[in-house]
């Protein structure tokens, strides 16, 4: 193994190598190997055809990738390296893409309901802050951002003191492309453009007391050559489905180039009722596996929160603080500002 596909393999022993229960040595196996490789960003005919397999269901996260790092743990361990699942539970995005145009459904308030829910059922997760609000986000000829309210401050602030864990989420979520297939903040940003964006972001969440080591690209798009800059700057960078026709379909989590890269799949990214059911097979199914789950509050709010209050009751006792992932702290400093 490389030493990317060496650090991916301790992020699925992690516990394991800590106890002193496996050695590097011992994860040289065919199926750790093969569960940990570190492909190249495929060409875009395969990143495209990666995307349909993934959008039509003939490949899936649960066979694809779950079922190989199942396999390298069972190889690794025996019987033992059955166990729960480690859920690192996401959440999408505070303030809300459109709580600048309506606030009474998108606003403070439904924030705090949502963080209520995770808080009630003990389920940890990350926050993807979103520093500069704007108005009509889907339209690139749009213009007007602006900073967090005092309301937003405190919420978020109140939030992190319960546990959440900040992530930068772009600055100002307004698309560069009109094209739903192609929405992103970044993709098309030169190196320069990209470090604007990114050093502006982390200024204003720095006036908020936040300093994020945990980066989500907003509609979870990036040009595959902007991930060096983005490995630079932050520790863990996050994706969707909607980033494997940019940068492909890869295992998560994976080291890369000094960044773990850390994409969620269906069924475990999506509207709760959906989540719910992945969660309870993949509890039975005892992978001892880190898997990621990604919610979007805007879906939440549209369709009520009981399924919501469901899906956190089920993932309570096997979510864990993504600070673990790395075994430290993923932010520094949260406090109102």
């Amino acid at each position: 193994m490389n030493s990317d596909e060496r650090k991916s393999a301790g992020l699925l022993f992690a516990d394991e190598i800590a106890g002193g229960e496996l050695s590097p040595a011992a994860l040289e196996l065919r199926d750790v190997r093969r569960a940990v490789r570190s492909r190249p960003v495929p060409p875009l005919p395969v990143r495209l055809a990666q995307a349909l397999a993934l959008q039509r269901g003939l490949v899936t996260y649960e066979r694809a990738v779950l079922g190989r790092l199942a396999a390298a743990r069972r190889a690794a361990l025996g019987e033992a390296g059955a166990g729960p699942p480690r859920l690192l539970v996401r959440m999408d995005e505070f303030p809300h893409a459109r709580a600048r145009d309506l606030p009474e459904r998108y606003g403070t308030a439904a924030f705090r309901r949502f963080h209520r829910i995770m808080r009630s059922a003990g389920v940890p997760y990350l926050l993807a802050v979103l520093p500069r609000p704007s108005h009509d986000y889907l339209n690139p000829a749009a213009d007007g951002d602006w900073p967090l309210t005092d309301d937003e401050l405190t919420a978020l602030a109140d939030a992190c003191a319960d546990g959440a864990e900040p992530a930068l989420h772009g600055l100002t979520h307004r698309t560069r492309d009109p094209s739903p297939r192609r929405h992103s903040e970044l993709a098309g940003l030169d190196a320069a453009g990209l470090g604007a964006l990114l050093d502006r972001g982390e200024a204003e969440l720095a006036r908020a007391g936040v300093r994020p080591r945990v980066f989500v690209p907003p509609f979870d798009r990036f040009d595959a050559r902007q991930w060096a800059q983005l490995a630079q700057h932050y520790e863990v960078v996050c994706g969707g489905p909607a980033s494997v026709a940019r940068f492909g379909f890869h295992a998560t989590p994976l080291s890369r180039g000094g960044a773990v890269y850390l994409p969620s799949y269906a069924p475990f990214y999506g509207m709760a009722e959906a989540i719910e059911p992945a969660v309870r097979r993949v509890v039975a199914a005892q992978p001892g596996t880190w898997v990621p789950v990604t919610l979007h509050m805007g879906w939440e709010v549209d369709r009520g929160w009981t399924a919501l209050e469901r899906l956190a009751e089920a993932m309570a006792p096997y979510a864990r603080p993504w600070s673990e992932l790395l075994g430290g702290k993923l932010a520094e400093g949260v406090a109102q500002g």
